[in-house]
């Protein structure tokens, strides 16, 4: 089987401008950190103050971006075994997102803010230890997917294999990472952290994701993600309702 990229790279970087994300696989953490606002939203609606997230919300919240990625790593894994169409281009795009703003930013935020103040506190030492463990299990998969879907290339029977086992393996180790994060660990933040220490804490994962993003980078992310969706026919939730 020979899986092509079927779009050319300015097909793709077309496709993701209209949805209004811009997604730019040229480039992409600079495109991530162009401040921008999101399609629509009047001078008012920019001048209000953003709402106050607490830590764990900021965190879920982009696990539930995560989640949806983990969906369209899901559907290239189902392209692949049924020799359909695959856009090698637009899965590169993808992987770039979990490299930037996955790897690069959620789960090094954790292990350099969340996890030591677990450590430290001598609570769920041996779960932090092995989550951390994953975040480098997981950059290790995303090198290899990186290096199998290039854009405007061939992908063999023997590469096609390699990348379903890369996705599938990628896949399977952050669904329950997530979920014990969201059920065990975040909830546990209350307990060894001061009401103030809490309130800091959130203060500085904003300031740090509008550092390296801009002002509405988690938004523009969630844009860019459901072009992708779009661009899949995977993005109406009506799709995923069993038929009676």
């Amino acid at each position: 089987m020979v899986i092509k990229s079927t779009h050319t790279r300015r097909d793709f970087i077309l496709a993701g401008t209209a949805t209004g994300g811009g997604l730019l696989l040229a480039g992409f953490p600079a495109t991530l950190m162009a401040s921008q606002s999101p399609a629509g939203q009047s001078q008012k609606e920019k001048a209000k103050p953003a709402e106050d997230i607490s830590p764990a919300e900021d965190l879920m919240r982009e696990h539930g971006l995560f989640e949806r990625i983990l969906l369209i790593y899901e559907d290239a894994v189902l392209r692949l075994k049924n020799k359909t169409e695959l856009d090698l281009g637009m899965l590169a795009g993808t992987v770039k997102i979990v490299r930037a703003f996955i790897e690069d930013y959620h789960s090094k935020l954790e292990d350099d803010q969340v996890f030591p103040r677990f450590e430290k506190a001598g609570k769920l030492v041996e779960l932090v230890k092995l989550l951390h463990q994953q975040h480098q299990v997981g950059r290790k998969l995303t090198d290899q997917i990186l290096q199998l879907a290039v854009p405007d290339k061939t992908l063999d029977e023997e590469n096609s294999q390699k990348l379903i086992t890369a996705l599938g393996q990628f896949t399977r180790m952050y669904r329950p990472h997530l979920a014990r994060e969201d059920t065990v660990l975040f909830p546990a933040l209350h307990a060894i952290t001061t009401p103030e220490q809490y309130d800091v804490m959130g203060d500085e994962f904003e300031d740090l994701e509008h550092k390296l993003f801009g002002e509405h980078g988690f938004e523009n992310v969630v844009e860019q993600v459901a072009g992708l969706e779009k661009t899949l026919g995977i993005y109406e939730l009506s799709k995923f309702t069993p038929k009676e």
